[in-house]
Formats: C-alpha cells, sequence, structure tokens
C-alpha cells in the first residue's frame, strides 16, 4: 500500500546575504553586554579646572564613570570646587575618597585625573599624606609643567581681569554644596612659573604609588582637528610652548611613565565633542586605560 506523504516545494538556497540581513535585523549575539573589566580597586576619575559641568550637568566625568560601570568597574567621578586652588580641592578630593572607601570597603583606590586634577591628586598624596590609599595615579594632559594659557589669563587688564574673576568666583562658589573660589590664585598655579619654581620641589613622588601620564594633541602643528573654540588658545600656546591640545603642551603633560599623544583636544579626551571632525573615542580609552591598570594587577 502506497503511503501519501506531503510534498515540499523545493525552498530557495538562503544566500548569505539573507542571513547577514537577519542577524543584523534582530541584533542578536552570543554575549552582547559589554566585557567585564576585573579590576580589583575602585577608580576615581578627578576633574580638572573651570565648569564644563555646565556642559556635563552631572559633572565633567559622570558619564565616563558610568561607561566604566558598565564593565563592572567600581567607577566614581565625584566633583570639587572648579575654581579653586590645588590644596583646597586635593582636601575636598581626601574627602570624596574617604567616603568611596567606606562605600566600597576597599582598602585603596586608582586615581585617574584629568587636567589640573592631576596636580590635585600628586598634592593630596604627598603632602597630605593619602598615599596609604592611593595605589596608582594616571594623570592625562595634565599641565605638570605648568600651561603659558595662565600666564595669559594674568596679563589682561587689572579691570578686565577683576570683573571676570568676581562673576566666575559667584559661579564657582554656588557650583557645589560646599563650594568655595578663588579663581585669581587657582589661575596663578597653574603658570610654569609657580608648577616649576614651587609646586614641583614641594611635591615629590612617593615611591609606593604607580605614577603614570598621557598628553594630547591637536591644532596646529598636527593632523588631528581641534574644537573651534579652543583654536586661538591652541595656536598661542604653540608658539610658546609647542604642539598642545588647547590647553596643555605635550610636554607639560609627562610625568612618570608616559603611555602615548592622544589624538584629541583637551575637550575630546573627556568626551566632549563641539565641533566637526575628529575620531578620538573617549569610552573607549578611558575603558582601555583600566584594562591596563587590572594586567598590572590592580
Amino acid at each position: 500500500m502506497k503511503v501519501w506523504t506531503p510534498s515540499h516545494p523545493s525552498r530557495p538556497a538562503v544566500t548569505h546575504l539573507a542571513l547577514t540581513a537577519v542577524q543584523r535585523l534582530t541584533g542578536l549575539e552570543p554575549f552582547p553586554q559589554p566585557p567585564v573589566i576585573p579590576l580589583r580597586l575602585p577608580v576615581v576619575l578627578m576633574h580638572g579646572f573651570g565648569l564644563l559641568a555646565v556642559i556635563r550637568r552631572k559633572g565633567h566625568l559622570h558619564d565616563t564613570a558610568m561607561h566604566l560601570r558598565a564593565h563592572g568597574v567600581r567607577a566614581y567621578a565625584p566633583n570639587v570646587a572648579p575654581y579653586e586652588t590645588i590644596a583646597t580641592r586635593a582636601a575636598m578630593w581626601a574627602e570624596r575618597i574617604r567616603h568611596v572607601l567606606a562605600e566600597t570597603g576597599a582598602p585603596q583606590v586608582h586615581l585617574v585625573a584629568h587636567s589640573m586634577g592631576g596636580l590635585d591628586a600628586r598634592y593630596l598624596i604627598s603632602r597630605l599624606d593619602f598615599h596609604p590609599y592611593v595605589a596608582s595615579l594616571t594623570t592625562i594632559a595634565t599641565p605638570h609643567r605648568g600651561t603659558a594659557i595662565a600666564d595669559v589669563v594674568l596679563q589682561q587688564p587689572e579691570r578686565l581681569r577683576d570683573w571676570a574673576a568676581e562673576i566666575v568666583d559667584w559661579l564657582g562658589a554656588n557650583a557645589l554644596a560646599d563650594g568655595t573660589s578663588n579663581v585669581r590664585q587657582a589661575v596663578h598655579e597653574l603658570t610654569p612659573a609657580y608648577v616649576e619654581g614651587t609646586f614641583n620641589p614641594n611635591t615629590p613622588d612617593h615611591p609606593d604609588v604607580r605614577y603614570a601620564s598621557y598628553g594630547g594633541q591637536a591644532g596646529k602643528g598636527t593632523s588631528t582637528p581641534i574644537n573651534p573654540f579652543l583654536k586661538p588658545l591652541n595656536v598661542l600656546l604653540y608658539h610658546r610652548q609647542g604642539i598642545n591640545d588647547g590647553y596643555v603642551p605635550v610636554s607639560s603633560a609627562q610625568w612618570g611613565t608616559y603611555r602615548g599623544t592622544l589624538e584629541a583636544d583637551h575637550l575630546r579626551q573627556i568626551g566632549i565633542q563641539m565641533g566637526s571632525g575628529g575620531s578620538f573615542d573617549a569610552g573607549a580609552f578611558f575603558a582601555s586605560l583600566v584594562r591596563h591598570l587590572a594586567a598590572e594587577g590592580g
């Protein structure tokens, strides 16, 4: 007896192109989550001078901290007074870091500091005896030998300086609940004469802390585009201190183990992009930096 079986029309061969289209449509991957970075200690991101928090409402480096948390890193980006002296900011950082240590139960932290934050961190470690709580310090575009931009600011007409300082100090003092401001002295402490003549001799590195640094370059003398708002400062600084990122010359950013020069201006380094051009990925850079810390046993 013949058994009937349904017939099937022949199926057209599924092309590689069709499979690719389906995969793109569904978006499914075996492991779609960001890979975990196995860093043992928390990371504290330290911001620099100024109120870039106006652009980033929760602070300069908040988005970066959240990006690192997506990778399993206990990352923090506290805020301190934006226009204060190094000593005042360092004392505020000490309070913030104590909070991180208490919350995480960790014995130490890694400090990753952008711009003036690196000077704050060095003062914190050396002058406030915070070295037992710091495993490493990595600075990004920190003016370890000062920046001539500070000299230019201080050379402006006195009436203009006083008017600007009054406004900036009001903003700085009211930016935080515990905020104060002293922009005149803060700018003075970024001059090459002060950093090289006073700060560096009195702020030695501690042998128990690992120090590393990155510089940044863009604009004049490079093939990297620069934020249009930074271009005048970039050109001025180029003629005084060479290749720079709009605020800090590469020669001034080198401290400890120098890990390289970022193809990014001072703002792009922390993910603030204004204007076209440039392909620097700040999130990928910070993740790579933290992977390096993990590889060192952090």
